[in-house]
């Protein structure tokens, strides 16, 4: 008989009450090896090898968009012009604007079209009591309920411009990603969680690092820099919020 993967389990050895006090102080943190290393490598194999990836972008007021991946299979080359001379103006012109590959976990499995099992149980044992105490505990917040997610992949070309998550009508109280890169990302490869003071200096950034938890207060002015051309594609991450509603 097949032994069933082990796919989400947290490591035994994290100290929760240090992780407290350091959320406690500055309002956002990275837990690195949140999960056993075993899991922590399956959840990159469905991400790297059993997901199709499909496109979120904005640009302005043009968006968002979240296409599937047979949606954005079918652009055509006048189609990708058209996203990067928008996606360029609004950022040129200090707009909004975001690219990166996607797939909509929770909206796929509540709306009956996610054919990728894996997928659906890492949403499952994200809403499961091991993670929810977790998280209620490192962040102080006991109303903390449940989670959305989406898969994200952020290659080459690809970004999220700043941006605060003040969405605080919504429930959204503390969002999260959990970054499971193929390799030792480089600084030099773009794509840190970056944090802004009111002066637009940075105060604090986070590395995409394999088996890493980045969680941090809303409402918060953060972005995802650029990922130049010449960056692998391999920053694999589940990213979304904890809801008190």
């Amino acid at each position: 008989m097949t032994q069933p993967i082990t796919l989400f389990e947290l490591n035994p050895d994290l100290d929760r009450a240090a992780l407290a006090a350091q959320f406690a102080r500055d309002g956002r943190i990275q837990i690195r090896d949140f999960l056993t290393d075993t899991a922590a490598r399956n959840i990159l194999q469905i991400l790297s090898r059993e997901t199709p990836w499909g496109l979120a972008w904005r640009a302005g007021a043009d968006g968002p968009h979240g296409l599937r991946r047979q949606q954005s299979a079918a652009y055509t080359p006048s189609d990708w012009q058209r996203l990067s001379t928008a996606v360029a103006a609004a950022m040129r012109s200090g707009d909004y604007a975001f690219v990166y590959s996607q797939y909509q976990i929770l909206t796929a499995v509540q709306q009956g079209w996610n054919e990728h099992p894996g997928l659906e149980a890492l949403i499952e044992h994200i809403n499961d009591q091991p993670l929810m105490d977790l998280v209620r505990q490192v962040t102080a917040i006991p109303e903390l309920r449940k989670a959305d997610a989406q898969a994200t992949l952020y290659g080459p070309n690809h970004f999220l411009a700043m941006h605060d998550d003040g969405h605080v009508g919504e429930g959204w109280r503390i969002a999260y990603v959990m970054n499971f890169c193929a390799e030792d990302w480089r600084p030099d490869w773009g794509g840190y969680l970056n944090f802004y003071d009111e002066d637009g200096d940075v105060v604090a950034g986070f590395k995409p690092r394999f088996n890493a938890l980045n969680m941090f207060r809303v409402p918060q002015r953060h972005n995802v820099t650029y990922v130049p051309p010449f960056a692998p594609v391999a920053r694999f991450a589940i990213t979304g919020w904890f809801r008190d509603r």
